[in-house]
């Protein structure tokens, strides 16, 4: 029996739709993968270390766990330095001390020694006087040669002289130093002052405090041990530091822009993260060796960063894959 010969037609039209379908599916997987834009977490430490040398009194964190922002840290033993605070302290109580008395001038209890010494001055001076009452008819009448006048009216005029030193030198005690010399004396009472905030800063750096909410990075030095001045005791990572670094194509640039959100994902990830682009290069830059693949090596790539979310779980180095914002967001 001879078998019906099949037309050509229905085998081509079968064969073109599956190579539209093969096609399209193929542009669509494509168009999934320009969508996404690869890119990485980078972060930038911070290192806290004291101003002086001295050893590690305690730690307060422990290396890979979290601190608060203003949170202890670390502290170096602040004997020396807590006495040298304290040294400085007694300085400005000193200073201080010593300009108001100069302000004030001297005590009752000095000032009761010019009284006696006013009072025997007088007492000389009347006696004084008198002798010179007693001697000056007895010359007139030639009982006495003039010079034994003479001798009780120099007497006299020491006695009245002794009694005005006296009383200026106890009128001056009651006002209080010259000027100038107040002037001094507050002016050494304002640089003992600046020496205790000196001290008192220098105290307060052995213990620094985290600048934001971190994660404890690395510790270098243990209890016990001694840190050198300004060398860092340990590095921490804090969260606003902590950023997702991704390269946009130079045709997409004007969709992405600081202030706006983009999603990304990364293995490990429970679930997508978002991010706030806070930083977008003015210059392009060819594709980062990092990021080289067949297809991109050659192109020109725009730099943008943004703040994650959830930072505080995102580990530097950590790829991520960011979906990509359409033309029409």
């Amino acid at each position: 029996m001879t078998r019906p010969k099949l037309s050509p037609r229905p085998v081509a039209a079968v064969a073109a739709v599956a190579v539209v379908a093969a096609a399209g599916w193929f542009f669509f997987l494509r168009g999934d993968e320009a969508r996404t834009l690869t890119g990485y977490i980078e972060g930038e430490r911070v290192y806290l270390a004291a101003p002086v040398s001295g050893s590690v009194s305690a730690l307060y964190v422990r290396e890979g766990g979290r601190v608060a922002a203003g949170g202890r840290t670390f502290l170096i033993d602040p004997q020396v330095q807590r006495a040298q605070a304290d040294s400085a302290a007694a300085a400005v109580g000193a200073a201080e001390a010593r300009a108001e008395d100069l302000r004030k001038g001297q005590r009752a209890e000095e000032l009761s020694v010019f009284d006696a010494e006013l009072l025997a001055a007088q007492a000389n001076q009347r006696e004084a006087d008198a002798e010179y009452a007693r001697i000056e008819p007895l010359v007139r009448r030639g009982i006495y040669a003039p010079a034994r006048l003479d001798q009780v009216r120099a007497a006299r005029d020491a006695a009245r002289a002794q009694t005005a030193a006296v009383r200026r030198r106890r009128e001056v005690a009651t006002l209080g130093a010259r000027q100038d010399a107040v002037a001094q004396a507050e002016q050494q009472a304002r640089q003992a002052a600046g020496g205790l905030s000196e001290a008192q800063a220098r105290l307060g750096q052995l213990a620094p405090a985290a600048p934001a909410a971190a994660r404890v990075e690395e510790v270098f030095y243990r209890p016990g041990e001694w840190a050198p001045a300004n060398t860092p005791v340990m590095a921490l990572l804090p969260d606003n530091e902590v950023k997702l670094v991704f390269f946009v194509p130079e045709a997409e640039m004007g969709r992405y822009r600081p202030g706006r959100s983009v999603r990304f994902d990364c293995d490990g990830c429970a679930s997508p993260g978002s991010a706030r682009i806070t930083w977008v290069s003015p210059r392009p830059e060819f594709t980062p060796p990092i990021l080289y693949s067949k297809g991109s090596r050659d192109r020109l790539v725009y730099r943008v960063e943004a703040l994650p979310a959830n930072a505080a779980t995102l580990n530097p180095g950590l790829p991520v894959d960011v979906m990509a914002i359409g033309p029409n967001p």
